[in-house]
């Protein structure tokens, strides 16, 4: 314990760009689900490919799965309008 790098903490794939994932995550305040969606789908072309958007996809149904039961209980679903 304590001979963790920076690196080792916050490597690469989470350092493309202007922004770190993190701070954009912690910026928009962002729930659990949404954030670990965000995670996977800004290094998937960094760290782990395929299995990373896989891995988003889970979180997201995950997501969308727990929006769907929340609006039932409040009886008010959100939609999407088409135009």
């Amino acid at each position: 314990m304590g001979t963790d790098t920076l690196d080792d903490i916050s490597p690469s794939h989470y350092k493309q760009g202007e922004i770190e994932v993190i701070d954009f995550i912690l910026d928009q305040k962002m729930d659990y689900l949404t954030a670990n969606v965000q995670k996977y789908i800004a290094r998937w072309r960094f760290k782990d490919g395929i299995n990373d958007l896989r891995k988003a996809r889970w979180f997201l149904d995950k997501l969308i799965e727990q929006e769907v039961k929340n609006s039932k209980k409040h009886n008010k679903l959100r939609r999407i309008s088409n135009g």
